[in-house]
């Protein structure tokens, strides 16, 4: 016969975490929308309960017990849960929607395009998509999964790998027409254009570690415009501002339709790759089996097509 849980009652314990981590009962009230006196005789039957006390009162303010300070990550961790079982809930309801987030330039110049390849696959879901650098916290439960750039170290999810990364010069047709490129010392006559994106990796070349890998002087590699997003420097390339250093990835599909051309044929592998991760209860969602097997499948395609390129054009 399964033992029946004993639980303290849920608006206490939510009282107490609110409140710890305040250190305020006056700031835990305006955080629940109540009184501090409410939260007070919360927390006070929470004291009751088990019988032991879980703040010290000091001239300096609140201090945790050490067994409140004790039971406190388990507690938090708990409320994650909970919300992750409410959006899971949620989800099973209504399972046409998939809530995922991509960084603006992958999801812009990678996914966006090959979305609607997932859509015709299966109709029944909603994809809603948010481009956005700051890493979602998967807690909150609102999120089902997330596309990271990055060295693949994120404990605690499920993590799978799509695909590496390289960086290579690329600059306009008409710019290689007017000013042509065949050795690195040639950009010495061109504008210099510059990714300056947040997801910075310490393996991925600037132009001045790339001009003095190949021995050039006399060319200041920090010169030139810089571009917050790694989509708009591959922007600037295309318009013919410059000769852009650029994550392959993001740049492959403007250099298939010819609006980007490669004046040399020199990749460069950086330590990042593009992983998809989630938390192991979301995986068990149906969008979600559904979008990781159709976005691994697309970035297998996407390796075999730039493997069979690089092997023809001797990257």
């Amino acid at each position: 016969m399964e033992t029946r849980r004993r639980l303290p009652p849920l608006n206490a314990l939510r009282a107490f975490e609110t409140a710890a981590r305040h250190l305020n009962f006056s700031r835990a009230a305006d955080e629940l929308s109540v009184t501090p006196g409410a939260v007070s005789q919360q927390i006070q039957n929470l004291e009751d309960y088990v019988g032991a006390s879980l703040f010290k009162r000091t001239p300096r303010g609140l201090l945790l017990t050490d067994a409140a300070q004790a039971a406190l990550p388990a507690l938090r961790e708990a409320f994650d849960r909970l919300a992750e079982a409410a959006s899971m809930l949620t989800a099973a309801v209504d399972g046409r929607r998939l809530t995922l987030t991509a960084a603006p330039s992958f999801a812009a110049k990678w996914l966006v395009p090959r979305l609607g390849r997932f859509e015709e696959a299966h109709p029944q879901v909603d994809v809603w998509l948010s481009a956005d650098m700051e890493l979602v916290d998967f807690g909150a439960g609102e999120v089902d999964l997330a596309i990271r750039y990055g060295a693949g170290h994120y404990p605690g999810l499920e993590v799978i790998r799509l695909m590496q990364e390289t960086v290579l010069p690329v600059m306009s047709p008409e710019l290689m027409t007017s000013n042509p490129i065949s050795t690195p010392s040639d950009l010495a006559r061109h504008v210099l254009l510059h990714d300056g994106s947040a997801n910075a990796d310490e393996s991925c070349p600037d132009w001045s570690m790339w001009l003095a890998a190949r021995g050039v002087r006399g060319i200041d590699g920090q010169r030139g415009p810089r571009f917050n997003q790694s989509s708009l420097v591959i922007e600037a390339a295309v318009s013919g501002r410059g000769v852009a250093l650029a994550k392959r990835t993001l740049a492959q599909d403007d250099l298939d339709a010819g609006r980007l051309i490669v004046p040399m044929p020199i990749a460069t592998s950086v330590d990042f790759a593009y992983y998809v991760v989630h938390p192991k209860a979301k995986g068990r969602l149906p969008q979600v089996k559904a979008f990781v097997s159709w976005i691994t499948a697309e970035a297998r395609v996407h390796e075999a097509a730039l493997a069979t390129m690089d092997n023809g054009a001797g990257i």
